[in-house]
């Protein structure tokens, strides 16, 4: 039932209206009443009705100044104003505040009774129309977005002129201006994902989606999938306030993570703050300098500038050959950043990777060691995905290895290009599991795109593997979301049935896999441009 305020100052009005209204059978409760605007605003605040009835003419506070105040605060709150005079400056200076109407006393119960009737019915089908919204926005997930990620890799790679970077934010309404930037790269890999067949437990969905809800609640945070495993979080904000909503972020996602760290690995970098949009390439490579530190310092979580210096000396040596800790050439090492990492860290690891040995790479029996342990390393990892060991060793280039002497700049070419040709076949593994699970998903939506229950989790369900891996593989492959592309396909369907029968669209709503026809309708307009009954019409014309 929606509520209702009056404030009139005219305590035989305010009376009769209060005592003589049938409020609960025209679907208003009563809420309060004031008999003027400066006692009204305290109680409408606490109330919060649905529609304001007030007077326009009253001491302390009259009933526009009353009005201008609601509906900045309560845009949504619906006010009529009463009056005595019958002039138009009154009637202009109220449309310019927003009030839905102006009646003139003596008002009559007929005429009250239509304009709450009119109101009712507004408000409710505004409501319906904003759940809608709400609906479709949270089945269409804006993180979620390939052409949001597809922005962003081009940003932050420096692929996109400055006036090219605001025009397509512009489009993917993305506010983002600020005086002031820093870039955030988390990573988030579940331990156990292997054994359960890369199947993700709830315990890590859920968690990531707590993280994510976190992330997207604040206007000062844009978020993006950067790929399956990793999230770039843009902060935006003043210069002086950067440094603490930076770390303000990286307290709550430790607040976050840490308690399930047992159960999934996570990491977060967080670049240097720089003034200008041109310049987001250069605090992208200050991240991804800091993030590759991932693979060296897996008991760091948080990696800034600041935690890097202050580990690197004391926990990775750089000593002589005898200062070496065993943990920085461990095989695990190599193996987590082949499955983990990514081509553009590539460079940025092996360059950390080698600097925490800088003094024992002096001695030429040192260099020979890490060459034919990544080497052997490498040939393992690769061998472990269905590759063969020969065809990998003559496509690297690096056949002639074991006779090879190699300084400190040659072993660090030879290891990016060994990593760099693991990863390659590494990522035609994947593309081939990948396009597998999207031909069974197409599959899959092609046979129940008109059950309402199909979505992102009962498609990965079916095709065996995660929602967060189909969300990502189904997108690259697809250039769409999933969500995106079952949408499409209903409407394509829904215009079909509409063109070639006449079936209500109702039932129209139905056999495309929406229970809710209004909300059928509202998708329709929404992607189509138009509603169900207008689409039919105009066919019929053409």
């Amino acid at each position: 039932m929606l509520k209702v305020f009056l404030v009139e100052d005219e305590s035989v009005v305010r009376e009769g209206l209060r005592d003589n209204i049938p409020w609960q059978q025209w679907g208003y409760q009563f809420a309060g009443e004031a008999s003027d605007g400066e006692m009204a605003l305290p109680l409408i605040q606490k109330t919060c009705p649905d529609v304001l009835l007030t007077d326009i003419k009253m001491p302390f506070m009259d009933g526009l100044s009353l009005s201008r105040v609601v509906h900045q605060e309560f845009p949504d709150m619906k006010i009529i104003i009463i009056s005595g005079h019958d002039d138009f400056e009154y009637a202009r200076q109220a449309i310019e505040v927003g009030v839905e109407q102006y009646l003139l006393k003596p008002v009559t119960r007929a005429g009250l009774k239509q304009v709450l009737e009119d109101l009712k019915t507004k408000i409710e089908t505004e409501r319906e129309q904003k759940g809608y919204q709400e609906k479709y926005q949270d089945e269409t997930r804006e993180y979620e977005q390939f052409s949001r990620t597809n922005f962003f890799v081009k940003v932050f790679e420096g692929r996109m002129p400055v006036q090219d970077i605001y025009e397509e934010a512009s489009r993917l309404s993305l506010k983002l201006n600020a005086p002031c930037y820093n870039l955030l790269m988390i990573s988030l890999q579940e331990k156990k994902a292997s054994e359960n067949g890369g199947m993700e437990s709830e315990t890590f969905a859920r968690k990531r989606e707590e993280l994510l809800r976190y992330l997207l609640r604040y206007p000062e945070y844009l978020v993006f999938r950067w790929n399956i495993n990793t999230y770039g979080v843009l902060l935006k904000g003043d210069p002086e306030q950067m440094r603490d909503l930076t770390d303000k972020c990286l307290e709550n996602l430790e607040r976050i993570c840490r308690p399930a760290e047992k159960d999934f690995d996570w990491y977060v970098a967080a670049g240097e703050p720089v003034e200008r949009l041109s310049m987001l390439a250069e605090c992208y490579g200050s991240v991804n300098h800091l993030f590759a530190y991932r693979f060296l310092m897996p008991s760091v979580h948080i990696l800034t500038r600041e935690a890097v210096n202050d580990y690197m000396p004391s926990e990775m040596g750089g000593g002589s050959v005898n200062d070496i800790d065993s943990a920085a050439v461990a095989p695990e090492l190599i193996c987590d950043f082949l499955r983990q990492g990514s081509h553009d860290e590539i460079s940025e690891f092996v360059e950390n990777w080698l600097s925490s040995m800088q003094q024992a790479l002096k001695s030429r029996l040192f260099r020979n060691y890490l060459m034919f342990h990544v080497h052997f390393v490498t040939v393992a990892y690769v061998e472990s995905i269905g590759y063969d060991k020969e065809e990998f060793l003559q496509t690297s280039g690096n056949q002639n290895m074991q006779e090879a002497n190699p300084g400190p700049e040659e072993l660090a070419a030879y290891i990016r290009s060994l990593l760099e040709k693991a990863m390659e076949l590494r990522d035609q593994a994947s593309d081939r599991q990948g396009r597998k699970a999207v031909k069974r998903a197409l599959e899959y939506i092609e046979d129940n795109y008109a059950q309402e229950t199909l979505s992102l989790n009962t498609v990965a369900k079916e095709v065996d593997v995660s929602a967060n891996y189909l969300s990502a593989v189904f997108s690259q492959a697809m250039n769409v979301t999933f969500i995106e592309y079952v949408t499409q396909k209903r409407m394509d369907k829904a215009r079909k049935l509409l063109r070639q029968t006449d079936k209500p669209s109702g039932d129209i709503a139905l056999e495309v896999g929406y229970k809710d026809p209004h909300y059928f309708s509202f998708v329709f307009k929404k992607t189509q441009g138009c509603t169900p009954r207008e689409y039919r019409a105009r066919m019929k014309i053409q």
